[in-house]
């Protein structure tokens, strides 16, 4: 297992916005995504990330400073 890469993923999950809401909405698409890029991800970590109950990645960002997080800047486009 690389543990650098699940580190890596669950402090972006927990600290980029549009990151975490690409995961919520498609995680596996997601997962894939990362894997295709080179992402070190074995099928157990992805299974692991995918039985996680996603309201964590939500709780987690909350708890932590704002100024340690990723804004998502784009604009909404129902605007």
């Amino acid at each position: 297992m690389a543990q650098r890469s699940i580190e890596m993923l669950i402090g972006r999950l927990i600290t980029d916005e549009r990151f975490r809401t690409d995961f919520l909405s498609a995680p596996e698409d997601t997962l894939n995504d990362l894997c295709a890029l080179g992402f070190d991800l074995s099928r157990a970590e992805i299974a692991a990330l995918l039985n996680t109950d996603p309201a964590l990645w939500i709780r987690a960002a909350s708890q932590i400073d704002p100024r340690l997080q990723k804004v998502n800047l784009s604009v909404n486009e129902s605007r």
